[in-house]
C-alpha cells in the first residue's frame, strides 16, 4: 500500500497530463474547450484513479463530452503511464463534477436570503421600539430607591 503523499503526487501527476492531453493531444471535437478537469483522486493501492470533470454548456454538450472521455480513456491512460513511469497505471474513472450545479444551488439560496434581508430592512425602516428605548436599569437608578427603604 502506498502513502498517501505517493497518492496525493500521483493524483496531481494525472491531473495535469490529462488536461494537457485534452487540450493539445486528442482530435474529437466533442472534447472542446469546454472540458475541464476540476480533481483526481487515486485510491491508495495505485490501482484506480477517479477524474473528476465539468463541462460548461447545455445537457447535450455534457453528454457529448462524456462520451468523448470513454472512447479517449485509453489514449489517456496511456498518456499518464508514459509521464508517470510506475510499474501499474491506474485505471482512469471519469466522472462528472457536481461543482457548478452547488454553486447555482448556493447562489440561489444567497439570493433569497438578500431578498428576505431586504424586506425585513423595508418592515423595520419607520418601526419604533416597543418600550422605552433602553429598558436596562441602570446603578444609578436603583441606589434613590434603596436609600428611602433603608430610613
Amino acid at each position: 500500500m502506498a502513502d498517501n503523499a505517493r497518492a496525493k503526487k500521483l493524483a496531481d501527476l494525472i491531473r495535469e497530463v490529462v488536461a494537457q492531453k485534452l487540450q493539445r493531444g486528442i482530435k474529437d471535437p466533442r472534447l472542446g474547450s469546454h472540458v475541464t478537469i476540476t480533481d483526481t483522486r487515486v485510491t491508495g493501492d495505485l490501482r484506480e484513479a477517479t477524474v473528476f470533470y465539468t463541462v460548461y454548456g447545455d445537457d447535450e454538450e455534457r453528454a457529448e463530452a462524456a462520451a468523448g472521455l470513454e472512447s479517449a480513456k485509453g489514449v489517456l491512460r496511456s498518456a499518464v503511464g508514459a509521464a508517470a513511469g510506475v510499474k501499474f497505471t491506474p485505471t482512469l474513472t471519469f466522472v462528472a463534477d457536481a461543482l457548478p450545479d452547488t454553486a447555482k444551488t448556493i447562489e440561489d439560496l444567497l439570493d433569497k436570503a438578500r431578498a428576505s434581508d431586504a424586506k425585513v430592512r423595508e418592515v423595520s425602516a419607520g418601526a419604533t421600539f416597543a418600550g422605552e428605548a433602553d429598558p436596562y436599569k441602570k446603578p444609578g437608578e436603583d441606589d434613590e430607591t434603596d436609600g428611602d427603604a433603608a430610613e
